[in-house]
């Protein structure tokens, strides 16, 4: 008989896991995130120099001149690395002492070598993360495992990457986990605004997971990805070099300003005006701007007034609208459904937004889906032309004084579970891919001429028109237009009553039998029973 040979590869999440597992106890959950995204880096980088490296041999032989060109290697994406900077001297060196310092001057060369990485590297990481050279050399050796043959994956780091951010995400505070924005629904934002060409821009990136998504659903439909321009702002200076160094080592050009800032008060990207947005702002942000402050920025002009200081919902929405291409911008991103239906300043707000007909779609997700949260958020579409037009091949009609609103906050029987530590987990609600799939069918279908495929479904979408939306005074809440169903009315009651006494007499019938043999059972060994 054929022996049946094991399989003995080790999953991903375990290396990561056990590269977690060496660092506990020993510093700050974001240094030791940063300490394996690092090396992850490095292999990552070293491994892509090696395979370039090999085929510039087969090409050219082992000469000097072409083998330490640089451009040899910028030229096929990929970025040149000094002989200490390569991984497989990481790996020969992991058991010297100087092993922090090694690293450590790794990344300084890199960054200096590649002017696409200028600021995005961690330096001086791992001098000051005082891990010692055991627990150094034990994280080389689970990062080292980590074989691209194995795990056929061109978007390896970016695993990497979606790993550390969830599992911090899951564990830790609102504040640990505002940068991290659930796959699917990265996904769903991409597939409804269909950004093929042009501008991209996400005014709070974080660690750069829009951008991705925007790029791998330009690849999945066959788009060309130098089509698209990545440019955004992170307030947040570390995550603000995660995303450059995520982005770079996927090889995506972008622009996130010379530095960190906050967007509302140092706006980097003044006078741009792009395609796309996509974009999850933190939610209901407090003291967004001074009590003074902003009160004359052109952002804000010709709304009934500025937003308030204890909340910046309405504050992204209307830096939103202000950076979108008047003639064709379009955008999807999401808030805490309390910008529904605000009232006061933001009730004046909301009305005109409506009443200036740029809000497409309102669609409310399921609860528990973000790791930091367990409340339900709003996606919001906002699209500056309405009208007839033909968009990516699809004629659309015009839309002009509708919105269409969608309800999912009954999908909820996806649900994955993420290892957060040792004996725990956290499960969190997911779009699956036909979810997603199905959604953006109402939305199409919605948006065709004569509403082809699309009708009003209880309990799932409606399309409102603004007379309605005014007689809702102006709320924005699905549940407002969407048909709910009494499912109470749907119960027979007599009937239930009856099956309910059917079974009550079923089960009283079984006890009574079972106590009149318990009894006889006493009776046989000489006990009596009155």
């Amino acid at each position: 008989m054929a022996k049946i040979k094991k399989d003995t590869s080790i999953s991903l999440e375990n290396i990561l896991w056990n590269c977690r597992i060496a660092l506990r106890g020993i510093g700050s959950t974001e240094k030791n995130r940063d300490a394996v995204i690092a090396l992850v880096f490095l292999k990552f980088a070293g491994d892509k120099f090696q395979k370039r490296r090999e085929e510039i041999i087969k090409k050219h032989g082992n000469i000097p001149m072409f083998l330490e060109d640089a451009t040899f290697y910028n030229a096929a994406n990929v970025f040149y690395l000094n002989e200490t900077a390569r991984w497989s001297y990481i790996v020969k060196s992991a058991s010297n002492s100087k092993i922090d310092v090694i690293i450590d001057t790794a990344m300084s060369d890199i960054e200096e070598q590649n002017d696409g990485l200028k600021g995005a590297l961690p330096l001086n990481l791992f001098s000051t993360l005082g891990a010692g050279q055991p627990k150094i050399k034990s994280l080389i050796d689970n990062v080292n495992k980590i074989d691209e043959k194995q795990f056929q994956d061109k978007d390896l780091i970016g695993r990497v990457y979606e790993y550390f951010l969830r599992a911090y995400a899951a564990a830790g505070t609102k504040e640990d986990g505002e940068f991290y924005t659930p796959a699917c629904v990265v996904k769903l934002i991409a597939e409804m605004i269909e950004p093929f060409s042009g501008i991209v821009y996400d005014p709070c990136c974080g660690s750069g997971g829009m951008f991705v998504q925007s790029m791998k659903f330009v690849e999945s439909h066959n788009g060309n990805k130098n089509e698209i321009s990545i440019v955004g702002q992170e307030s947040n200076a570390e995550t603000w070099r995660l995303c450059k160094m995520n982005l770079a080592g996927r090889g995506i050009a972008h622009d996130l300003g010379v530095t960190a800032a906050s967007t509302f008060t140092n706006d980097l990207h003044k006078n741009l005006k792009v395609d796309y947005i996509m974009a999850n702002p933190p939610f209901n942000l407090k003291n967004w701007r001074d009590t003074d402050e902003l009160k004359d920025d052109e952002r804000f002009e010709g709304f009934p007034a500025v937003p308030p200081v204890a909340n910046a919902n309405y504050a992204w929405i209307l830096h939103i609208i202000s950076k979108l291409n008047k003639e064709h911008g379009i955008a999807g991103f999401l808030l805490a459904n309390g910008a529904l239906n605000a009232d006061d300043i933001e009730y004046e707000l909301r009305k005109e937004i409506i009443l200036r007909d740029v809000v497409e779609s309102i669609i409310v997700l399921p609860r528990d889906m973000f790791y930091t949260t367990d409340i339900s958020v709003t996606l919001w579409i906002l699209n500056m032309n309405k009208k007839a037009a033909t968009v990516n091949g699809r004629k659309v009609r015009d839309r002009a004084g509708e919105i269409l609103f969608i309800d999912l906050r009954r999908w909820d029987s996806q649900v994955e579970e993420i290892v957060i530590d040792k004996g725990k987990k956290k499960k969190k609600t997911i779009l699956s891919d036909e979810q997603i799939s199905e959604v953006k069918k109402i939305y199409h279908g919605w948006q065709s001429e004569n509403r082809q495929n699309y009708s009003d479904v209880p309990e799932l979408c409606k399309s409102a028109k603004l007379k309605e939306i005014q007689e809702k005074d102006y709320s924005l809440a699905p549940s407002k237009y969407v048909e709910f169903i009494d499912h109470d009315l749907e119960i027979d009651f007599p009937a239930e009553m009856q099956r309910i006494q059917n079974e009550m007499k079923k089960i009283l019938s079984e006890e009574k039998a079972a106590q009149e043999k318990l009894t006889d059972a006493f009776r046989g060994i000489g006990y009596g029973i009155d």
